[in-house]
């Protein structure tokens, strides 16, 4: 539009993510401009188990809720402040080099237009106390304005999955793997679409720490050991979440613990071997990705993965039979590794939101049109 201010030219970002899976921070200090995102530099940490204790219990209701989640949105800022640090340190970089943190927060409820209509998405974060404690700009509270247009807050990596993975003249997918599964279309004509697809690490997780005492299923080696469970299989692949066209999105809102019980209930699958419901949890994500990728981009020639469940070598293996006409591969192979992706996203977010950018797809979302996503809090 005549007499607009142009995009500001590139510079340093940062992006911080905590995902459903609740394994911990992820932030990247990555070059970022109209066109671009280069990651420079890549730092993670644990959350500390009485935060992510206290982050997973707020996932449903409580006694004393509000006080709870302010302290754990203080002790969670203090996290990312710690890793923003780390980040700066490694690159020789002073809070001043900064343009601003992309903080994503840690998602507690996601019921976008449920309950009056309008519905909500809830972050926990302290995006003032970040700011206090790095010196730095911070953009927060992304996913709110797109559920208030009338979409679903997510997913919102399609725009970046398209500027950082598309090709042109091809036909790409991006399927990232974090603790709830998401797809990004990529077509060859630029109609970009996205939606979530269901469960990706947030059940084979829980299932892992309840019987081995730990975090995750390295490799998928257990899974891979045992035997998926035909009648379980089925009950879980009939959640009607699956069946819903797009725009949707889900969180642990629908897949917890008590979700999983009912299916081992009505499967007859409560006293079967632990290992072979962790085969039949992978087994559950690689159909239900695969089933909407065919479902919505059968002419799909190459599926990108991201997240933690790339790296979850049973996982992919079965994505891949699964998928015997499309070509599965990380995103290690394409220019951004698997584990850096989603943080990479919210530092292009904040570029987005300074820039005076839309951050959200309208076909992606359902949001009645683009909207400039995220509130800045001054360094």
């Amino acid at each position: 539009m005549a007499g607009s201010a142009p995009p500001p030219a590139a510079g340093w970002y940062i992006g911080l993510m905590s995902g459903t899976s609740l394994d911990g921070v992820d932030g990247v200090l990555a070059r970022v401009g109209p066109s671009h995102c280069t990651v420079a530099q890549h730092s993670s940490r644990p959350l500390a188990p009485e935060s992510r204790a206290q982050l997973l219990d707020l996932n449903t209701a409580g006694q004393d809720e509000l006080h709870r989640a302010a302290l754990a949105a203080n002790a969670l800022a203090l996290c990312y402040a710690e890793v923003v640090h780390e980040l700066l340190a490694r690159a020789g970089l002073q809070a001043g080099d900064i343009r601003a943190i992309g903080a994503h927060g840690q998602t507690v409820r996601h019921q976008p237009g449920t309950h009056d209509g309008i519905g909500y998405t809830l972050q926990l974060n302290q995006p003032a106390l970040l700011a206090e404690r790095t010196g730095i700009a911070v953009v927060a509270d992304f996913r709110s304005r797109d559920v208030a247009a009338g979409g679903q807050g997510a997913p919102l990596v399609p725009a970046f999955h398209q500027q950082v993975f598309s090709q042109p003249g091809r036909d790409v997918a991006v399927l990232n793997l974090g603790g709830i599964a998401n797809l990004s279309l990529l077509p060859a004509d630029g109609a970009v679409r996205g939606f979530d697809c269901g469960p990706a690490n947030v059940l084979l997780d829980l299932w892992c720490q309840q019987h081995l005492g730990q975090p995750y299923d390295t490799d998928g080696a257990w899974a891979r050991g045992g035997q998926a469970l035909p009648a379980l299989l089925r009950c879980m692949l009939a959640e009607p979440f699956l069946a819903l066209p797009p725009p949707k999105s889900t969180g642990r809102d629908l897949f917890h613990a008590a979700w999983l019980a009912r299916c081992l209930q009505a499967a007859s699958a409560a006293d079967a071997s632990a290992q072979d419901v962790q085969a039949t949890l992978a087994e559950f994500t690689a159909q239900a990705c695969a089933r909407h990728l065919q479902r919505h981009a059968p002419q799909c020639e190459l599926l990108i993965v991201c997240g933690g469940g790339a790296l979850n070598g049973h996982l992919m293996a079965r994505l891949q039979a699964l998928l015997p006409r499309v070509s599965v591969q990380p995103s290690d192979r394409h220019g951004l590794p698997a584990l850096q992706v989603e943080a990479a996203a919210f530092a292009w977010l904040a570029h987005q939101c300074l820039a005076g950018l839309p951050g959200n797809l309208p076909a992606v979302t359902g949001a009645r049109g683009p909207r400039i996503l995220g509130a800045i809090y001054p360094a």
